[in-house]
Formats: C-alpha cells, structure tokens, sequence
C-alpha cells in the first residue's frame, strides 16, 4: 500500500471570482503603496543604470575582498563592490573577482586613466594579479537602460490594472446580457 500525501480534497470548489473586488483591490493598494515608495525613497540604481566600470581580476593567491576594498576607497567612488567568483572549472591556483565601480563623485564616467590607477593599486596590493577583462558603462547607455526599464514596469502596470479590468468589465455584460 502507498502512502501518498494528499493535500487537496479530491472535490474542490472555490469560487476564486466571488473574492475578485477584495484581490483586485489589494493589487491596486499594492501598486499604489510602491508608487508612494518610490516617489519619496527613490530607486536605488546599480552600476549597469547609473554607469560604472566592471573589472575582472584573476590571482595565483586567494583574494583578500578586504585589501581590495580598502585599495580601492582611497579613490573617492561613490559604489564600490568587491566578489569573489567561484566556479569549479578553475584551476586550484586561479581565484578570480569581480569588481565594480561606480564613477567618482562629479563625474559622468570612469576614465581609462582611473582604471590604469586602480589596476596599478591592486598590483601592490597582489603583485601576481592579472586583469582579463575590463568592460564599462557609459551614462548614454544607462539612460537608455532606465528608459526601457521604465516602460518595462509602465507595461506591468497596464497588465496588472487594464486587464483584469477589461475581464471583468465583460464578465459583467456577459451576465446582462445573459439576464436580458
């Protein structure tokens, strides 16, 4: 005999429609509650929306995220993010991070001459530290981001209120027409 777990009743009936004005008006609050959020909190952009520079490191040594970090204040970003990345592909004496900056207060971008100085600081900090790929944002290119992420969420929004409007809409004339 199986032992079988059996968490829904074999004749379920729940009329999810009878509750729709409760559901669809925790959805508008919900909406409504982020649209207040983010007019007085703001968005919290990262790197790829506000522009900054990605720089893959590789090592012989373990990554000191610490040593990096302090290395890399110094400079004034207003972002700085540290990670070490592990994969099982590597070698035993490859250790790799990732690091992202944000442009230094005042301005548009990371300039190549800022990414030779920090790529020189790293060095000192681990002489065997290689720099495989260096890949950067501009400000054009994340204007563009948040343009289409806004009309991204714009859509969600129209999903979430029009249809579900439109459906009962004609559900409700359907039922006059029905009564008629």
């Amino acid at each position: 005999m199986a032992w079988r777990l059996k968490l829904v009743p074999d004749n379920t009936n729940i009329n999810f429609f009878a509750i729709q004005w409760l559901t669809f008006g925790a959805s508008v609050v919900a909406v409504i509650g982020s649209l207040i959020l983010w007019a007085t909190v703001g968005l919290n952009y990262g790197i790829d929306f506000r522009g900054g520079t990605t720089i893959r490191t590789e090592s012989t040594i373990p990554v000191d995220i610490a040593a990096y970090r302090a290395t890399l204040e110094t400079f004034g970003f207003s972002d700085v993010a540290v990670t070490e990345v592990f994969d099982p592909a590597f070698r035993d004496d490859q250790h790799v991070a990732q690091v992202r900056l944000s442009p230094i207060e005042g301005e548009e971008a990371v300039t190549p001459e800022v990414i030779a100085q920090v790529e020189a600081a790293l060095q000192q900090v681990d002489p065997s530290i290689t720099f495989p790929s260096v890949e950067s944002v501009g400000p054009k290119v994340s204007q563009e981001l948040i343009w289409t992420a806004f009309l991204s969420v714009a859509a969600a929004i129209v999903g979430i209120f029009v249809i579900p409007m439109l459906y009962v809409v004609f559900q409700t004339m359907r039922e006059k027409a029905k009564a008629a």
